[in-house]
């Protein structure tokens, strides 16, 4: 499949609010990634041709594709126009983004909650953005860390705010399911720029409106 078609298929994605199992099943599969996996089912010991596992290379092929559908997204396409002028100052959070990832070393998940919050610069975005964008860099081979910064940046390319902040946090399956199998330890990152970076009472607002709870 090529480029364009990627990309009209993710934008329809976008619009339309299909599902994400409509999405992958619009996906062809890749018969260069089906080899590759039949061929890994092989080295792992496994049998490709029994019956279980008869249509997974396919199945898989399809997945990894959606699961990195962030790759052929566009931030233009994505943002469509939905930034307003407007005169509100203050800081404005969307919380709680939940997001799924694949780790970039050991191809396994790694996710959790993604906080982002601006102060605007006569410029506002449709909130429901934000979580789109956030998706947009959830959805590639990522390490935490870049994934929090590209959040950042992207924002703050895209609104010129007074100042941006993002904060994820995050559980990883490379340290639950190998390595030192730990299965409670969460990691965080975060991004400061402008007077979220400069300005320590902005920063610590942001910080303590994340963690309160609405009663």
């Amino acid at each position: 499949m090529d480029e364009k078609i990627k990309i009209d298929k993710s934008k329809e994605y976008i619009e339309n609010e299909i599902s994400a199992q409509e999405f992958e099943d619009r996906f062809n599969s890749s018969v260069t990634m089906e080899k590759l996996i039949r061929d890994l089912l092989v080295e792992l010991g496994e049998n490709p041709k029994r019956q279980g596992l008869l249509r997974t290379p396919q199945r898989v092929a399809k997945a990894y594709k959606f699961l990195t559908k962030g790759y052929s997204d566009n931030i233009d396409e994505l943002v469509n126009d939905a930034i307003f002028n407007e005169s509100y100052n203050e800081i404005v959070i969307v919380k709680d983004i939940e997001f799924y990832s694949l780790c970039e070393h050991h191809l396994l998940p790694f996710y959790g909650k993604c906080h982002v919050g601006y102060i605007p610069n006569k410029k506002i975005i449709g909130l429901s953005k934000i979580p789109r964008i956030v998706e947009m860099f959830a959805r590639r081979l990522q390490v935490q860390e870049r994934l929090t910064t590209q959040i950042g940046e992207i924002l703050e390319k895209v609104l010129q705010p007074q100042g941006v902040a993002v904060v994820t946090e995050a559980r990883h399956l490379c340290m639950m399911m190998r390595g030192v199998e730990k299965q409670n330890s969460t990691a965080s990152a975060s991004c400061m720029t402008g007077v979220f970076k400069s300005n320590d009472k902005t920063r610590s607002e942001f910080l303590r409106l994340i963690n309160s709870r609405l009663t």
